[in-house]
């Protein structure tokens, strides 16, 4: 199905955290007023089987067993995809229960990087869980797939880490870089964020500079229909806004995505990886 609007699209599995993604998307697209659609994607995993076991073997058992394993795998597909639909139709029972009318449902197959990509054009947000259904108990790390995701898709990206509650308070991460300008731009202008409450925190050791910086980017936020406090913080970013998250009762954290060079990061490490690894709440990240 052809939408000329680019919709609010979201990510689900067979992980606890589907359920909150749902309901975000539902949020998201109420307030934005766009389509919604829920995306399945079934990835194919290679498996050892066939080479580990068919040169232990005679000839004439080699081909019987190859064909064996070829019907296993075709069973495994099918039940993959009929699980994967069952997660689609509680998906969008979820979301029609949240006011969404008529979402839109799709499955697809190979990689999900792969098939984000191909529908970039038509994404307005990509709301995912932090981590898939393989790793949901590794509340240490990030999903294997996701910094892959973040990196190739240019479209906002709602990384959500908790059960759903309606945003009231928003954090928004400025430092001045080319990404935080264009969150300023997008909280200032969008209908998703009219009546919230916005923390525009600026972690910055020079002060003149940090309140030089939030005076900027509070000139844009004052003429839009939010409420504005500000906030300079001193230390290492990661911690002070995980911190200062947690103090304020922050529901939405919105910041830029990997705005640092390559060499710094492999130096120092990804500051949007220690964000998604550290927070406690969504995180809405912009490239």
């Amino acid at each position: 199905m052809k939408h000329t609007q680019q919709l609010v699209l979201a990510c689900i599995d067979g992980s606890a955290i589907s359920s909150a993604v749902c309901d975000y998307s539902a949020w998201i697209a109420q307030r934005i007023d766009a389509p919604l659609k829920l995306l399945h994607n079934i990835e194919h995993q290679e498996t050892p089987v066939t080479s580990d076991l068919t040169g232990n073997i005679g000839l004439g058992s080699q081909e019987h067993l190859l064909e064996d394993l070829t019907q296993l795998e075709q069973q495994r597909s099918k039940l993959l995809m009929q699980q994967g639909k069952l997660m689609l139709q509680a998906a969008k029972e979820r979301v029609q229960q949240a006011g969404i009318a008529e979402p839109v449902t799709a499955q697809r197959h190979g990689s999900v990087t792969e098939s984000l990509i191909d529908l970039e054009d038509d994404i307005r947000v990509l709301v995912l869980g932090v981590r898939g259904e393989d790793h949901e108990k590794q509340q240490e790390k990030i999903g294997s797939h996701l910094e892959m995701m973040v990196r190739a898709i240019h479209r906002p990206i709602l990384v959500v880490n908790d059960e759903f509650k309606t945003p009231e308070t928003i954090m928004l991460a400025y430092d001045g870089s080319e990404a935080a300008e264009k969150a300023v731009d997008m909280v200032a202008k969008s209908p998703l964020y009219k009546g919230l409450s916005c923390h525009l925190v600026c972690v910055n050791k020079n002060t003149d500079n940090a309140e030089s910086l939030l005076q900027q980017a509070s000139e844009k936020l004052k003429a839009s229909d939010i409420t504005l406090i500000t906030a300079s913080l001193s230390g290492k970013a990661e911690q002070e806004l995980c911190a200062y998250q947690e103090k304020h009762a922050i529901d939405l954290t919105i910041m830029g995505a990997f705005s640092h060079t390559r060499l710094r990061e492999m130096l120092l490490g990804s500051f949007t990886v220690k964000m998604l690894v550290n927070t406690k709440k969504p995180l809405l990240l912009l490239r």
